[in-house]
């Protein structure tokens, strides 16, 4: 009986963030697959809004992959050096580029092809897979791998084991979807530091939201009073 109600309860969210994050998809900005794949490269421990402030730039410079080949990666830090980390990513798109300039420009459309590239890990994958040729494929960033546990959709302590995990329970039809539903609930509502319990649209149905509640409730206990002044006599 547990587990018919753990699965009951797992489909009801499932259904109300497809209602609630409807029509979601990817805030990134991009014209092809090519500049899709180096955002997402770029949004490794990045927001997305600061790569879309980035990636306008480095496209005029470098339009396209067999562009992007031929400098060297101390030529392109300059376009991304907001991003983060920005110079193993110059590293990895450069190298990223000269495979694919090398594959006639082409971005390649198997997990096995695209984990060749450098700075190409399963998140980067599953996004190209999903977005760029609409494969079914779940993609586990940090929103989608804490917001996924804290829901107990999975009990994974890995992204990788996530993915899997959410494969078996999210329908196949749906996985693409519920990546960017995840995103955009762990972006609004369940932040890594402070969820918003009290707004959450998911409230009675997440496990994880007891606790964070009596957190915030001993938070507010603990918080100063504001000194009550008293009118002049």
């Amino acid at each position: 009986m547990a587990s018919v109600a753990r699965d009951q309860r797992r489909r009801a969210v499932l259904s109300r963030l497809a209602s609630v994050y409807a029509g979601a998809t990817t805030a990134l900005r991009y014209r092809n697959d090519f500049e899709l794949l180096i955002a997402v490269i770029l949004s490794a421990q990045c927001t997305d809004a600061r790569v879309n402030l980035v990636t306008p730039a480095l496209f005029r410079a470098y339009p396209n992959a067999a562009a992007l080949a031929r400098p060297e990666p101390k030529d392109v830090e300059p376009y991304i050096k907001t991003c983060g980390l920005y110079r193993s990513k110059a590293k990895n798109i450069v190298a990223a580029s000269r495979k694919i300039a090398e594959l006639g420009g082409r971005i390649p459309d198997t997990m096995e092809d695209l984990l060749e590239l450098p700075g190409v890990g399963r998140k980067t994958a599953n996004v190209v897979l999903a977005v760029a040729y609409e494969r079914d494929a779940i993609a586990v960033d940090t929103h989608v791998f804490r917001v996924a546990n804290r829901l107990r959709l999975v009990r994974a302590k890995t992204p990788e084991k996530a993915e899997h995990q959410l494969m078996k329970v999210v329908p196949r039809a749906q996985w693409s979807q519920a990546h960017h539903w995840l995103i955009h609930h762990g972006r609004e509502i369940c932040h890594a530091r402070i969820p918003e319990c009290p707004r959450c649209p998911l409230l009675d149905l997440c496990p994880s939201a007891k606790y964070f509640l009596r957190a915030r409730a001993q938070r507010a206990s603990r918080a100063p009073k504001a000194k009550v002044r008293r009118p002049p006599p």
